[in-house]
């Protein structure tokens, strides 16, 4: 007769999916992850595998599981352009209001694990895609509603807005600097302008 678990295992993931987000791969321990998560280590183990298979899981769910989502807020029916320009600020503002200073998780991956986890580089990468396509997708609603330049390349400007995105995201982990954040927000939306 199998065991029942002692624990709820989606409540263990988001709980891991937080500590993992607060301290990095490497500053968090199995030792970490037992106290924070109240599960013994033996059932970690037999749940999620690994520290590093237990880490990617988070992360997948970080990447799946925001919101609002990008992807949904550039989808909106209606003007486009409007809808890219909140989704900078809203970025924007989310980066100011982080008082705990976390930064996305997506870029903090990034930044400890790569180059060299491949698992992680094709979770990085998949979000970052999904964003660039949705950008580029907006963006070419917005040339075709007038609303952006006819020669303007929506691929381009989505490229740059997705570097600048997550460049701002680091940058917010350092001095929070509320005005920085919103000048730079605000050169970075000149490029769509007419």
């Amino acid at each position: 007769m199998a065991r029942t678990k002692e624990f709820d295992p989606d409540a263990a993931l988001q709980a891991a999916l937080e500590l993992f987000w607060e301290r990095g791969y490497e500053a968090t321990s199995m030792s970490d992850l037992v106290e924070h998560l109240g599960v013994g280590r033996a059932s970690l183990y037999a749940t999620f595998g690994s520290k590093h298979d237990l880490y990617v899981k988070a992360l997948r769910r970080y990447g799946e599981n925001r919101d609002p989502s990008p992807v949904e807020m550039l989808s909106q029916p209606g003007p486009a352009l409007p809808a890219v320009r909140g989704l900078v600020e809203f970025y924007t503002e989310d980066a100011i209001r982080d008082r705990r200073r976390r930064g996305c998780m997506i870029v903090n991956a990034a930044g400890e694990m790569l180059p060299g986890d491949e698992k992680v580089a094709g979770i990085v990468d998949a979000n970052w895609t999904a964003l660039e396509t949705a950008l580029t997708s907006a963006l070419i609603r917005a040339r075709a509603q007038g609303e952006l330049a006819a020669d303007r390349d929506p691929r381009a400007l989505a490229r740059f807005l997705l570097v600048f995105l997550q460049g701002l995201r680091l940058t917010s982990k350092g001095t929070p600097d509320a005005a920085r954040l919103r000048d730079a927000a605000a050169q970075a939306l000149t490029v769509l302008d007419r």
